[in-house]
């Protein structure tokens, strides 16, 4: 495992097929690289892990802002390219307050319909007004700060909490 001690000496790039070739301090080239997020939701910019074709490391970075300008651009789009976690930013209606329920959501993406299958589904993140609610479809949705709400939408959600 390598950390970028040197990263003036680190090169990133795309080959001919849109994957992401990267040149280690020592010269070796590694095709098909994949970036990781250590904690995506709780802290996405620390702690990041360039995994190569095999899955395994090649590369850690403590912090994503240390990397030299045109290395993160790629590292952010191709992170961008993989992450769906919505934001939810009101509440619109539920179906029933037992589970499951089909809510009907604004996002920052747009509006939608979620199920919530157990009230489990929903956890608490650091502090207790940030939430990861996982849909009965597989999409991580987050509510970044509950007391953000409206008092309609803080309304139907307490009732699940």
């Amino acid at each position: 495992m390598n950390t970028h001690s040197d990263s003036t000496k680190l090169q990133l790039r795309r080959d001919a097929h849109g994957r992401l070739v990267l040149t280690l301090a020592d010269g070796s080239e590694h095709s098909g690289v994949q970036p990781v997020r250590a904690f995506p939701i709780a802290a996405p910019q620390e702690g990041l892990s360039l995994l190569g074709h095999d899955g395994h490391e090649l590369l850690w970075v403590a912090r994503q802002a240390d990397l030299p300008g045109a290395l993160r651009t790629l590292v952010d789009e191709e992170l961008a390219m993989r992450e769906f976690f919505p934001t939810i930013t009101r509440l619109v209606s539920v179906s029933s307050f037992s589970t499951p329920s089909v809510w009907q959501v604004e996002t920052d993406r747009g509006d939608t319909r979620l199920t919530l299958k157990a009230e489990e589904d929903i956890r608490r993140l650091a502090g207790r007004t940030r939430l990861l609610i996982a849909s009965g479809e597989g999409v991580q949705y987050r509510i970044v700060d509950t007391e953000a709400l409206d008092r309609s939408s803080r309304r139907l959600l307490e009732r699940f909490l």
